[in-house]
């Protein structure tokens, strides 16, 4: 098939290097010039993916309307923040038959809207979402990976993308798929705080367990199905973000809980740790749905409003006394 790849950040890049392994004719279009002209000098994305070839078959360009002629699949891999801008560029050329998957895990900040959303919004057409536990770096290496993918064209997506190193599973609910996928990277900086503080196993396994059950609660208060977040794009997400070396989420917690600030990292960052933005886009859809996010709250105190995060930890352990199962908006 045509398959014309959005982003040349690290994971588009592995995402096209999967693509084309699968037999796929494969186009992987990038935004800015400094980005591209590295990856046609060396056929590799240094920056972003170092050690991975990107074979010469792989056309990668600059120009939207060559990069998406005749295209039958479109995999939109942009951070969420930049999701509804690059849908507008490209709306002129998008070829009228083309599917549309994204890979993105957030929330846009000024609407709250899921990105199959913002796509369906700017683009005018359903977009299915691909996530779970998967690493650009160990994707692009050819580790074993297992996703999943939902929407209306999953079966569809399932057989473009997989093959025997990267298992991809359908789903049919697209909103928890899309909550697991963003608000993982939250929980993670939390659990990177506490890396960085210098805690043990015990505080980190709390937080990731307590933080999947405020997932789930503001997740299932958005229509998604309690058992999505015991899934890959839930459970397998935040394990991955939340304890491996990869995660930009969990290392950027990490220097929080060193005692750098969120503005001294974001200053040196080349690229993006999606829950700094997820935390406080979450935190309005937790007020909105009246239901309690915790960690989440603390996590947006630390970005936002200057709390140190000994005392977001202190806060946390020193509220009242409740039932682990409790009903479904406490928590």
């Amino acid at each position: 098939m045509n398959i014309t790849v959005i982003g040349t950040g690290g994971w588009g890049t592995a995402l096209a290097v999967l693509l084309h392994g699968n037999g796929h004719r494969v186009l992987l279009w990038g935004r800015l010039p400094e980005e591209v002209a590295p990856i046609l000098e060396h056929r590799e994305n240094r920056l972003l993916l170092p050690g991975v070839a990107i074979p010469s078959a792989i056309t990668v360009t600059l120009d939207a309307a060559l990069a998406l002629e005749g295209a039958e699949w479109v995999v939109l891999a942009v951070p969420s923040h930049g999701m509804r801008a690059i849908c507008r560029q490209l709306r002129p050329y998008l070829p009228a038959k083309a599917r549309l998957a994204h890979v993105a895990k957030g929330i846009e900040v000024d609407s709250d809207a899921r990105m199959s959303e913002v796509i369906a919004a700017e683009l005018g057409r359903e977009a299915v979402v691909l996530s779970g536990p998967s690493h650009a770096e160990e994707v692009g290496h050819g580790v074993p990976t297992a996703v999943v993918v939902a929407g209306r064209a999953a079966a569809d997506a399932q057989a473009v993308f997989m093959n025997d190193r990267f298992r991809v599973y359908t789903h049919d609910d697209v909103i928890g798929v899309e909550l697991g996928g963003a608000m993982k990277n939250v929980i993670a900086i939390a659990a990177g705080a506490c890396d960085g503080i210098g805690f043990g196993d015990n505080t980190k396994a709390a937080l990731c367990t307590r933080g999947l059950a405020e997932m789930t609660r503001l997740g299932v208060a958005l229509g998604a199905k309690r058992e999505t977040f015991f899934g890959l794009s839930g459970v397998g997400d935040l394990i991955v973000t939340a304890f491996s070396r990869h995660s930009r989420n969990r290392a950027f917690g990490e220097r929080l809980g060193r005692g750098e600030t969120a503005e001294q990292i974001l200053a040196g960052l080349p690229t993006v740790a999606e829950g700094v933005k997820t935390a406080k886009s979450a935190w309005q859809l937790a007020q909105r749905c009246g239901v309690e996010v915790p960690i989440t709250r603390e996590v947006y105190a630390i970005l936002y409003e200057g709390k140190s995060p000994r005392q977001a930890v202190r806060d946390l352990m020193g509220r009242g006394a409740k039932a682990e199962f409790a009903e479904m908006v406490n928590g």
